[in-house]
């Protein structure tokens, strides 16, 4: 006689466990304050080195987003490394729960911050314009991955300006003189540029294309300079062709440069025109990325205003990030966004938008 086989009891399913709900651009921005959310607008120089390490901690508490390296570091890829790490480190331990965006000027040629072990000497966007596009993108993915080994995710690069003629370049102080061009034609600036650019993206670095809408037609360099004017660029130029093209590929990043453009806005320097940050390039070139200044503390060129007015003058016309080279400016300047933004609905809705540009590209979209 067989005896029969108990009957198994079947158990309960099991409850799914809640999922959490990914974090979105829009969610982050809903869950930071008004000061979190200013600290996102601004990009701050800090030492290659490390040495301003304890003026970093100070902006740090005041929710600085993003910082670049500066200076000159001869010290390499590991050492650069450990720079960058406690930076982040210190963010988080801030209170800072949105990744930092950390850059540097890695252009070539007298534009190279990072040298050292593991560092490529990078030739001047000139000689790389030797290369064929292919061969350069390649070349442009190799220096892209030693940023990432240093921790660097932002490359202040290429320059885009197109400088009209060698005869020329030498009196173009800000580009030309530093062989800063990848040629003297739209097409060629396009092609070399874009290329590097693309390299760049290939391994995960964010290009910052510069400097819109083109330093190449200028003689004065707006670093050392007051009253650098344009008298060529329009707004439809043919010398925009390069920035268009990095945008329909994708770039998420553009560098506005500190000059006056007469044929376009001829009463406010590009980071205070809305002009050329809304209507050029939001509207005209379909720009949906991070509008990033040039260096708007120690320009010659911004003399005449406050730097919490430089701050706030390019929020309001429509930038994204303001970029200082000084941290002992930031202060004033997080200070007035601030104010402003307290105090004035429409700059509030402003620097909620650009938070909101600046966490959609934190978050690859």
């Amino acid at each position: 006689m067989t005896t029969p086989a108990a009957t198994a009891t079947p158990s309960a399913a099991p409850k799914p466990r809640p999922t959490a709900t990914p974090a979105t651009p829009e969610s982050t921005l809903a869950s930071l304050s008004l000061e979190q959310r200013v600290g996102q607008l601004f990009m701050v120089g800090a030492n290659a080195g490390g040495s301003d390490s304890d003026a970093v901690a100070e902006l740090l508490g005041r929710h600085i987003g993003n910082f670049y390296l500066a200076g000159r570091s001869q010290a390499g890829v590991a050492p650069t490394a450990a720079v960058v790490a406690s930076l982040r480190a210190a963010a988080k331990q801030s209170g800072n729960n949105v990744p930092l965006s950390v850059a540097t000027d890695q252009e070539g040629g007298y534009v190279q911050v990072l040298r050292g072990p593991g560092f490529s000497e990078i030739p001047t966007a000139l000689a790389q314009s030797a290369s064929t596009p292919a061969q350069l993108r390649a070349r442009a993915r190799a220096w892209g991955a030693e940023l990432l080994r240093a921790g660097v995710d932002v490359d202040l690069a290429p320059v885009l300006d197109t400088v009209p003629g060698a005869a020329f370049a030498p009196a173009n102080a800000p580009i030309g003189y530093f062989q800063r061009e990848y040629g003297y034609t739209p097409s060629s600036v396009s092609a070399l540029g874009n290329a590097f650019a693309s390299g760049l993206r290939d391994v995960g670095v964010a290009p910052v294309v510069k400097h819109y809408p083109g330093l190449g037609r200028v003689t004065l360099n707006t670093d050392t300079s007051g009253n650098v004017r344009d008298t060529a660029t329009t707004r439809t130029d043919p010398y925009l062709a390069p920035f268009t093209a990095a945008i329909r590929g994708g770039v998420r990043w553009v560098m506005v440069s500190n000059a006056y453009y007469d044929r376009i806005d001829s009463e406010r320097p590009a980071p205070f025109s809305p002009v050329v940050m809304r209507t050029m390039l939001r509207s005209d070139a379909g720009f949906t990325g991070i509008i990033v200044s040039d260096d708007l503390c120690n320009a010659a060129q911004l003399a005449p205003w406050t730097v919490g007015q430089r701050a706030g003058n390019f929020i309001a016309a429509g930038g994204t990030v303001v970029l200082c080279a000084n941290t002992a400016d930031v202060p004033a300047m997080y200070g007035e966004v601030l104010r402003r933004a307290t105090a004035e609905p429409a700059f509030r809705k402003a620097v909620d938008a650009a938070a909101l540009t600046v966490l959609r590209v934190k978050a690859g979209k």
